[in-house]
């Protein structure tokens, strides 16, 4: 499985998912220019010193990346989502994609991916337009991980026992 960053534009949040990233094993694909540079300190010190842990591969456009990584399943999350995220199938095989905070995911993209495979991440208050990019990238991962059973052997680590 992958995680997919589409452009990203604030290296926070960059450094956040990185570190979810290598907690999981996770590798992080980021597609396109960025904002930012990886090696901005923004984006390294929110990812602390887990970077040598993170699969970090970069591509150049959104062809470059499907035709190198060939994800069984794209699952875009976007509000213009129409499948809630818990409901989605996922497989080991498949990639998370998001969008750059404040632009979200082309509509030239949008528009490849089915419509059943668009995800929301549901929100109760109106109000609130979008979650945080790093939280809704957690949100998606752990719910995959969860729906495969990744995480049910992963023993604690012995400082967090008893």
């Amino acid at each position: 499985m992958d995680i997919v960053l589409f452009e990203p534009e604030i290296p926070q949040n960059t450094g956040s998912i990185a570190r979810t990233c290598a907690a999981t094993q996770t590798p992080l694909c980021i597609v396109g220019k960025p904002s930012f540079e990886i090696s901005d300190k923004r984006a390294r010190r929110a990812g602390l010193d887990y970077w040598p842990y993170v699969s970090l591969l970069s591509f150049s456009d959104w062809d470059a990346y499907r035709d190198a990584r060939k994800p069984r399943t794209i699952w875009a999350f976007t509000k213009f989502g129409t499948v809630p995220y818990y409901r989605a199938p996922f497989s080991v095989e498949d990639a998370l994609l998001f969008g750059g905070e404040t632009r979200g995911l082309p509509l030239s993209i949008i528009e490849t991916i089915p419509e059943e495979h668009r995800l929301y991440i549901p929100m109760v208050c109106q109000e609130v337009r979008s979650l945080n990019l790093s939280n809704a990238a957690s949100i998606a991962l752990y719910e995959a991980r969860r729906q495969l059973g990744l995480d049910e052997e992963v023993p604690l680590r012995p400082r967090e026992r008893g």
